[in-house]
């Protein structure tokens, strides 16, 4: 049996980045969240609000240590499996991690430490600003690395000579046309993200009695943020489909397994797409509401994959289920939400037994959907890395054999099937404990009263003293 590198390094990178991208979409939000309550602390004074930011560090720590192992690993594989597109991209994409590292990373590394270690050593205001300072360090590292997919989405501001790229206008390549629709949408999705595990955890704190005044706060706040996140959401999904449209139709045929240009075509809630017979069969349509939706027009024009040669389609089956598969999980999470505002104003939220226990399944919806949609993304726009100008089978390195990518990729495999539950099982453990509330008392005693180990030693100064 012949191993087909191109196969392989596709499977490998799929791997990878399917793991990794659950860290981010947990930590962006996550590190908001941390400085939302932080915020909280500093201007209302309640111990309650230190509790939960003590008990969310902790958590994000791990979290964060596993990203930063999982994102080293995914620069490597440019070198060893797609050379030929890093040689092609570099005079683009090069810079663009460059500025990511020079920004996002520096500034993450350098606040980092004083939020996980600084709450004794620096004043109140300081470590509030510090958790600012890592909130917005992931934000933009979530901007640098989302222009560069999206540049490679939809290529702009660059020319192609003899075979390179090269840059023509940085603003144009930054800002490429689906750049700001893919931020907002990847961003706001981390959030929602974040906040169903808040909930969740939330949820699990208030049933199992373990700390649930703690609980409540969580559920309570957490609630009304994602009460205006989750329509946001849809409301930027639908604006990324119009650019979808506009840009990459031939995705967005794939994702309504549209096979013919047409006015006024049906919306397809299910079918089973036939790649080879060019149909969809068994399929359920709602007439003429798939232009409403897709072109805002009873009679807009939906263009069908039979626009484009056989060779220039993606994956059908995988990018129509996954599309399906993101949207039918946040509509679930919607209905969710309106449930809990239901419960609010009735004044049940906390105890209704249904609702939290719903919640905590809901826990890791938003990570389901996150992969679903990274898979529209990246499935849909094949067989091109760099949209209809770079195809996938060219960018490889030309001596890799199917062999070495079979042996990297295990050995990936491994690893992560070691590190990710460990990291997991860790973080449980933290959950299971519940929030602690001796060490937050003590910090909040010593928060206020700053004073730095050197500094006390030349001074002869102890805290009885001072």
């Amino acid at each position: 049996m012949t191993l087909d590198p191109v196969l392989l390094s596709r499977m490998q990178f799929a791997w990878l980045i399917a793991w990794h991208i659950l860290l981010p979409a947990f930590t962006v939000g996550l590190a908001s969240y941390i400085a939302f309550v932080e915020g909280l602390y500093f201007f209302r004074k309640r111990e309650v609000y230190l509790r939960i930011s003590i008990f969310w560090t902790k958590i994000f720590s791990i979290a964060f240590g596993m990203g930063v192992v999982s994102g080293i690993i995914m620069p490597f594989q440019f070198g060893t499996n797609w050379s030929r597109f890093s040689d092609a991209t570099a005079n683009i994409i090069s810079p663009l991690l460059a500025y990511e590292g020079l920004t996002a990373f520096f500034l993450e590394a350098t606040f980092l430490g004083v939020l996980l270690f600084g709450r004794k050593l620096v004043p109140r205001w300081a470590h509030f600003f510090a958790s600012l300072m890592v909130a917005l360090g992931t934000l933009l590292s979530s901007f640098w690395i989302l222009a560069t997919n999206s540049w490679m989405q939809t290529p702009a501001g660059s020319e192609l000579i003899d075979g390179r790229f090269f840059p023509k206008s940085w603003l144009e390549i930054i800002f490429n046309p689906s750049f700001p629709y893919r931020l907002a949408h990847t961003v706001v999705g981390f959030y929602v993200t974040t906040g169903f595990v808040v909930v969740a955890v939330a949820a699990y704190l208030i049933r199992s009695r373990r700390s649930p005044e703690e609980g409540r706060v969580m559920l309570s706040t957490t609630m009304w943020v994602l009460l205006g996140l989750v329509p946001l959401q849809i409301v930027l999904g639908d604006a990324h489909g119009l650019n979808t449209l506009e840009y990459q139709p031939t995705k967005l045929a794939a994702i309504e397994a549209r096979w013919d240009t047409a006015k006024q075509v049906p919306l397809t809630l299910f079918a089973i797409p036939d790649q080879a017979g060019e149909t969809n069969r068994f399929s359920v349509d709602i007439p003429d509401l798939g232009s409403l939706i897709l072109t805002h027009r009873m009679d807009g024009v939906v263009h069908g994959l039979k626009d484009v040669p056989p060779d220039q389609r993606p994956p059908v089956a995988v990018v129509f289920f996954a599309f399906r598969i993101m949207v039918g999980l946040g509509f679930f999470m919607l209905g969710l939400v309106l449930v809990g505002l239901i419960l609010r104003l009735r004044r049940t939220q906390h105890e209704n037994a249904f609702f939290l226990r719903a919640c905590e399944i809901a826990g890791p919806f938003g990570f389901i959907a996150v992969l679903a949609g990274w898979t529209v993304t990246e499935v849909g726009r094949q067989p091109w890395l760099v949209y209809g100008i770079l195809r996938t089978q060219d960018s490889v390195a030309p001596s890799l054999t199917g062999p070495d990518v079979l042996l990297s990729l295990i050995g990936y495999i491994l690893a992560y099937v070691i590190m990710y539950p460990a990291g997991i099982a860790l973080m449980a453990r933290i959950v299971r404990r519940g929030v602690a509330r001796s060490d937050a008392h003590e910090d909040m005693i010593e928060s206020g009263r700053p004073q730095l180990p050197i500094l006390a030693a030349a001074t002869g100064s102890t805290e009885q003293g001072q």
